[in-house]
């Protein structure tokens, strides 16, 4: 059985829903970003301890398709941007990657994307794009143009000109004033 998980952002989520699910004696096949396979199916009362125990760790059992569908595609844009997967190639658009992993049009994903988040693909994408910048800013070990090679910016002020927009500073100016960051689960 397949379960989906909402806010499964990293492979520390991973572990922890790893943990819980196995302490309810359940046999897991494959634990991934925002979803669980498990050796079997798994009856209403143990669901609901499934369910309390996702959600006393910060994440959310998701029991409709669409969400479901929702969350992969946050999963995907994570794994490329936040953590450097490396699955997409250079050349290719976002666009085209959703479609052919999720094996839907991009039409029908960017709608649903955007009927159950209130934000467009794009939005998301930029977003998470701006929280992998802070994090880097923050830790001082890149140039400007690293970053914008690594994220694939076409140049250092389109870079810079899409934190502005996000953040209502530049790049110089965020590293110097009070750097806030937000945890994955938190972009919008």
């Amino acid at each position: 059985m397949k379960l989906f998980i909402k806010n499964m952002v990293c492979d520390r989520c991973k572990r922890v829903v790893r943990e819980e699910l196995m302490g309810l004696g359940l046999e897991l096949t494959s634990v991934g970003l925002g979803e669980v396979e498990t050796g079997g199916d798994i009856d209403s009362e143990k669901l609901k301890e499934v369910k309390s125990v996702l959600e006393a760790n910060g994440f959310e059992l998701l029991d409709d398709r669409k969400l479901a569908l929702v969350e992969h595609i946050k999963t995907l844009i994570i794994e490329e941007i936040q953590n450097l997967k490396g699955q997409k190639p250079a050349q290719m658009n976002f666009s085209d990657f959703l479609s052919e992993k999720i094996g839907y049009e991009y039409s029908y994903l960017s709608t649903l994307f955007s009927s159950e988040t209130g934000q467009t693909i794009e939005h998301y994408i930029i977003a998470q794009k701006v929280e992998k910048l802070k994090e880097w800013l923050s830790y001082n070990e890149l140039t400007l143009s690293e970053m914008a090679w690594r994220l694939s910016y076409s140049s250092t002020a389109h870079l810079s000109n899409q934190f502005k927009k996000v953040t209502g500073m530049t790049p110089g100016e965020f590293k110097k004033g009070a750097m806030t960051r937000k945890t994955l689960d938190q972009i919008a």
